[in-house]
């Protein structure tokens, strides 16, 4: 099972990881949670459509409750219910999860993290069942593994801070909350992104915009992962005397002429598109191909197709990691 592997991959990396039973244990309570996530929307859902019928008298500023099957026919309506009930829920499960099961003395951020990363394997997990048991694509299913860690991975660096000393925890609520937004957010956008090729143009087009998107968090994760077990960490998120938390923001370039910054920004959004767009490209032909029987795979015309977006791909992919190099390179000097 991907998530599985996923996990065993993450503990493998996390230096002094707790133990591979204790993370299993919390993969299982992730399945639960999931469970529980599913089933608080599926009350929500049922109690949002029975307002017609219960609530004939109430007053028209509430119109937009007793039309929600309608509403969320439309992209503006679709991007209103993630933020609204599927953001907050799964978020508020997975976190409820790991600050339940967590336990009562304090850890290492990297612990923490590795935990959050467990919990939200395992609620990935369960969805992934779910939605297979629904008739959805393995491929589908395949790429979207990771991405619940991807989401989550904002609130649960935060809380692995506030957890190194149980007597700080308060001075770091404010981050806890607003990386918790962040991942609410997140996961609106991303699901609103996966779904706007349902819609006509112009608004299809936004769809282009997922894999970068989802490019960009991969980086994110990455990035709490290394600072979860830097042994600068402690130094260098270390609250100001006034009590005020270290940001979460991650620049991925730091110079100080103003020009140049947003240059090299530039530059590095510009491969982050290439680079997801790359990625997405060689998603569209597997999933192209696994429409066709093996024997029509190697025609010629077959072929040719194959050869040319591979080539397409690899040239945006080079470009994108051409792009990286000079940024490092550039930054380092």
């Amino acid at each position: 099972m991907p998530p599985l592997v996923l996990l065993f991959y993450y503990h493998h990396r996390v230096l002094a990881a707790p133990p591979l039973t204790r993370l299993l244990l919390l993969f299982v309570v992730g399945a639960v949670s999931g469970l529980v996530a599913l089933d608080l929307e599926s009350r929500l859902e049922l109690a949002l459509l029975s307002c017609r019928s219960c609530h004939r008298h109430s007053l028209e500023s509430l119109a937009w409750v007793m039309n929600w099957e309608q509403m969320t026919h439309s992209l503006p309506g679709a991007a209103l219910r993630q933020l609204l009930e599927v953001g907050p829920i799964e978020e508020g499960s997975k976190l409820a999860g790991v600050v339940l099961f967590q336990g009562s003395r304090p850890k290492r951020t990297s612990s923490i993290f590795l935990f959050t990363i467990a919990i939200v394997l395992g609620f990935t997990a369960e969805e992934n069942w779910v939605y297979l048991a629904n008739g959805a694509s393995i491929l589908d299913r395949l790429i979207g593994t990771p991405v619940h860690a991807m989401l989550s991975a904002p609130w649960g660096y935060a809380l692995g801070l506030a957890r190194r000393s149980r007597f700080r925890l308060s001075e770091y609520r404010g981050v806890i909350v607003r990386a918790w937004l962040n991942a609410v957010i997140c996961h609106a956008l991303v699901n609103v992104l996966s779904i706007a090729w349902r819609y006509s143009q112009p608004i299809h087009w936004l769809g282009y915009g997922l894999f970068p998107f989802l490019l960009w968090m991969f980086w994110r994760l990455e990035s709490l992962l290394a600072r979860s077990q830097s042994n600068l960490m402690r130094s260098s998120c270390e609250p100001p005397p006034h009590g005020v938390p270290c940001s979460l923001t991650l620049a991925p370039i730091s110079v100080r002429p103003r020009l140049q910054y947003y240059w090299r920004l530039g530059l590095a959004l510009f491969a982050i598109v290439l680079g997801g767009n790359a990625i997405f490209g060689l998603f569209l032909l597997v999933r192209s191909l696994s429409a066709l029987n093996p024997s029509q795979i190697f025609t010629t015309g077959i072929e040719w197709f194959i050869a040319s977006r591979c080539g397409l791909s690899l040239i945006l992919g080079l470009i994108a990691i051409g792009i990286y190099f000079y940024l490092k390179a550039s930054s380092n000097r």
